[in-house]
């Protein structure tokens, strides 16, 4: 079993929450001060999780500040008031900053039974292989 530190265990908190606020708000047709909430939340929760500095360095690497900049636009954007933008930008962003964690991610779903089945089905299978394999070689 893996031992979190009370820090940590405070950031998974903050985190599921600001996802809950984030989900809740987009479920409520883009309600501002939701998304407001659960983006200051997630960034808190993983600052919490992994620790300030290797969250900064982990958003200001070189080759990663197109990613960051569009994921922390959108959530300007979205404290702003224009909270569709904001969400598609921090989208776009949250896929840019992460998609070298994606295949290890399927890698995990697919010895997951369900799931496993289902991304293994003909069309599935295909299309995963081929994000698995853009995402692989950047």
């Amino acid at each position: 079993m893996i031992s979190l530190t009370d820090s940590q265990k405070i950031g998974m908190g903050l985190t599921g929450f600001g996802v809950f606020f984030l989900f809740f708000g987009m479920v409520l047709f883009f309600d501002t001060a939701l998304l407001a909430i659960g983006n200051i939340l997630f960034v808190a929760g993983l600052s919490f999780v992994i620790g300030l500095e290797r969250t900064f360095r982990f958003f200001f690497q070189r080759h990663k500040m197109k990613a960051t900049g569009f994921f922390l636009g959108g959530v300007f954007v979205v404290l702003m008031g224009w909270p569709i933008i904001g969400v598609v930008l921090e989208v776009y962003g949250f896929f840019l900053l992460f998609r070298g964690f994606f295949p290890v991610a399927v890698g995990f779903i697919r010895r997951i039974p369900i799931l496993g089945s289902l991304l293994n089905l003909p069309g599935i299978s295909g299309l995963v292989d081929k994000i698995g394999e853009s995402n692989a070689m950047v």
